[in-house]
């Protein structure tokens, strides 16, 4: 059992995080990607102020271009907007994983601007690492005149859901001018003019090799830096609190931690990659040993992004969905006492050829975080991240919130026991001679504090 004073210390954190005052009628929930898509252009369209995209990538797609041309569209009929985009430096200037580099974001972004002379629609590449591999601008948000629409979701075909497939995640739409401030005043005064930080829309851009030394001092000081604000709300009404981190000693990492043991009857967790850091775990299992429910939802292997069906040709990104299996089975068969006991419910969702992209916590009926955040060894130690933690103490969003759940949970089985998971010998022969080869020489071990 946890100490009463270490328990009181886990809500002290909470309690002492600065709040933002938010009204109720002044948060939207959507619930399908392709809502979220529908939201996203209306809002570029009567945007007056500003508008600040911030994504992993902006894909050279029909939703990506639909979105850079509401953006072109809504500076040229409005020139004293702000409008800035702001993508990962690395993942702008390759193509997908496995494909050529040929024809890039990067690029298209430049002919956009030549096609546009006079509208001008920065695209900001940020550099979190000398490579993609080793961290990413993973931070999540889009902030439009006093609204901030948050989802961990970047801007593609299948994450806006625009053709038949689509990549499932969270949707929240929060009108809040002082929260709105606080992230974009950041943003431009530590992502904007950030040191190594260039156009991607300028064909006269640096190469990474040549702000190699530029970045890793970037790098450094992102971990230094954080939100600074004072908080407007007490811990008995309806509040916000933006957090950033970037390491694993951040502010934001300190809340997730400190937040979980915060639960009094139940912990929900949704991540897309089964590969939580080992003192999360311990929490859960604390959790669990106090006798707390913990809910976890996960995307069965099928529904992960990197997953590659057997009739396609094999690549070695395609093992990923299977180690993530073989986490969550090597879990479940620590703790089978607590899912026979029904204290531990595992979640495996799918939905036909559609994908899973899903983070976030619910406390209780009083804390729900919105993050991009994994909650992976990755997010904890390499990528810049973010989040939004909504504290609901009078319980005025359980509505959205069960409908939120409800829907998440409708493509989902129970995993009733770990072997019901497949095991290394079920998988197929490419797969498992892969994962027994990288086994032999530990890589797996690499590649899970990376991936």
């Amino acid at each position: 059992m946890l100490s009463k004073f270490k328990r009181n210390k886990h809500q002290q954190h909470l309690a002492q995080l600065p709040k933002l005052s938010q009204s109720v009628d002044d948060i939207e929930f959507f619930y399908a990607p392709a809502d979220f898509r529908q939201a996203l252009l209306a809002k570029i369209a009567g945007a007056t102020r500003r508008i600040c995209i911030v994504a992993l990538y902006l894909e050279q797609d029909d939703a990506g271009k639909a979105i850079l041309q509401a953006l072109y569209d809504a500076k040229r009929q409005r020139p004293e907007l702000e409008v800035k985009v702001l993508v990962d430096w690395h993942r702008a200037q390759r193509g997908r994983i496995g494909a050529a580099a040929s024809n890039t974001n990067a690029d298209w972004y430049c002919r956009m601007a030549h096609e546009n002379p006079g509208v001008d629609v920065p695209v900001y590449g940020v550099p979190i690492n000398t490579r993609e591999a080793l961290g990413v601008l993973h931070f999540k948000g889009f902030i439009i005149d006093d609204s901030v629409l948050y989802s961990g979701a970047s801007i593609n075909d299948v994450y806006l859901h625009q053709h038949d497939k689509y990549r499932y995640d969270r949707y929240q739409c929060i009108r809040n001018p002082q929260m709105a401030d606080i992230m974009y005043d950041w943003v431009g005064q530590n992502l904007v003019e950030g040191r190594g930080v260039n156009r991607l829309d300028d064909s006269c851009r640096p190469k990474s090799p040549e702000i190699k030394n530029d970045i890793r001092l970037y790098r450094q000081e992102l971990r230094d830096t954080g939100y600074h604000y004072l908080g407007n709300a007490d811990d008995e009404q309806l509040s916000v609190t933006p957090l950033v981190g970037l390491g694993k000693t951040s502010l934001l990492n300190k809340t997730i931690f400190h937040l979980m043991p915060c639960a009094e009857h139940k912990l929900t967790i949704c991540t897309p990659y089964f590969n939580l850091p080992a003192l999360l775990v311990r929490n859960i299992i604390r959790l669990l040993r106090e006798g707390k429910k913990v809910e976890i939802i996960v995307g069965d292997k099928t529904a992960n992004d990197f997953f590659i069906p057997e009739n396609e040709p094999f690549k070695i990104i395609g093992a990923l969905p299977y180690l993530y299996e073989i986490n969550l089975r090597r879990f479940l068969s620590r703790l089978q006492y607590y899912v026979n006991t029904d204290q531990l419910v595992v979640r495996l969702w799918k939905d036909g050829d559609n994908s899973y992209h899903l983070k976030g916590m619910w406390v209780d009926d009083e804390w729900m975080l919105l993050t991009g955040n994994n909650l992976n060894p990755r997010a904890w130690r390499l990528d810049l991240e973010n989040a939004v933690l909504i504290h609901d103490p009078q319980h005025k969003l359980r509505e959205k919130r069960e409908k939120e759940l409800k829907l998440i949970r409708a493509h989902t089985t129970v995993v009733n026991h770990y072997r019901d998971l497949q095991s290394i010998a079920d998988y197929p022969v490419k797969v498992r001679k892969l994962i027994r080869r990288l086994r032999r020489i530990r890589i797996d071990r690499l590649i899970s504090r990376i991936l």
